[in-house]
């Protein structure tokens, strides 16, 4: 091949490789912008006082979510204190279809004497992952959302953290694919959704040595983990920024950790309820 046929064939090489460098740039951005945004942009119901966990053990670990958060709710409202009534229903390793909605929130089945103003539900983390079962997820919470709205409350979706090492199926599209199926689904039922996910995720970024999961299975959440997800629960769900809340448990975060934490969690819920 003579030199100016080998200079032309290189030229066209490169051309190619930069048409396709930028059309794979173009794609990336494309799938940045137009990522599913939430509808549903603030709370939809002012200071929920009768609100029901609907989940497995991503809830119940570590003293149990819905005990933090009611903690931290008192510190922010101390007037209402009395009036927070908080419940929890929970099964291990259960999916979203595998808990009797309709059972749960019947008025007086759970000691609570009035109707549930929120039910807030949380799916199996790997429900995400699969076309099946992100399928099922969806049926699980349409079936739901007729239930509670029947009932005269509301509905929030609890967006569930991705999977750390040394879990088995911790893959970096997880997160991606969680903050998909939840937001897809909470805006089918304008439901609010809670990015509990987001947060953890967010968290790492700034912190990469931070231990926000069991170190044993990557999957459910350490103590830091819970409270950090009260934090984001508190910002989404009643509008109240949890920065500079005294609450520690009791002792068990330290005051810089907490701080961190706190901040974390309000920029999170900030960013997710007001991206364009």
């Amino acid at each position: 091949m003579s030199l100016p046929e080998t200079i032309l064939n290189t030229s066209a090489f490169a051309r190619k490789s930069s048409s396709l460098i930028v059309a794979l740039l173009l794609t990336l951005l494309q799938a940045f912008c137009f990522a599913a945004q939430p509808l549903v942009k603030a709370p939809q119901i002012d200071m929920p006082m009768r609100v029901l966990f609907v989940g497995n053990s991503y809830f119940y670990y570590n003293d149990s979510l819905h005990n933090h958060v009611a903690r931290m709710l008192a510190i922010a409202e101390p007037l209402r204190e009395k009036r927070i009534d908080f419940k929890s229903a929970t099964i291990g390793g259960a999916s979203l279809a595998q808990h009797n909605v309709d059972y749960l929130t019947q008025v007086g089945r759970l000691g609570v004497k009035q109707p549930f103003e929120l039910v807030i539900l949380q799916g199996g983390s790997g429900e995400p992952l699969s076309e099946r079962r992100r399928a099922a997820f969806q049926r699980a919470v349409l079936e739901a959302n007729q239930v509670v709205t029947s009932r005269g409350a509301k509905l929030a979706l609890y967006m569930t953290p991705a999977y750390v090492a040394p879990h088995a199926h911790a893959r970096p599209e997880n997160m991606r694919l969680t903050e998909d199926a939840y937001v897809a689904v909470g805006n089918e039922v304008q439901a609010l959704v809670i990015p509990v996910g987001l947060a953890f995720e967010e968290a790492y970024r700034r912190r990469p040595g931070l231990q926000l999961h069991n170190k044993i299975d990557g999957s459910h959440p350490s103590m830091a983990g819970t409270y950090l997800a009260a934090c984001t629960v508190l910002a989404s769900v009643y509008g109240i920024s949890p920065v500079g809340n005294s609450y520690d448990y009791y002792g068990a975060i330290d005051r810089e950790t907490a701080a961190f934490l706190q901040q974390v969690a309000y920029e999170t819920v900030e960013r997710f309820f007001t991206a364009h």
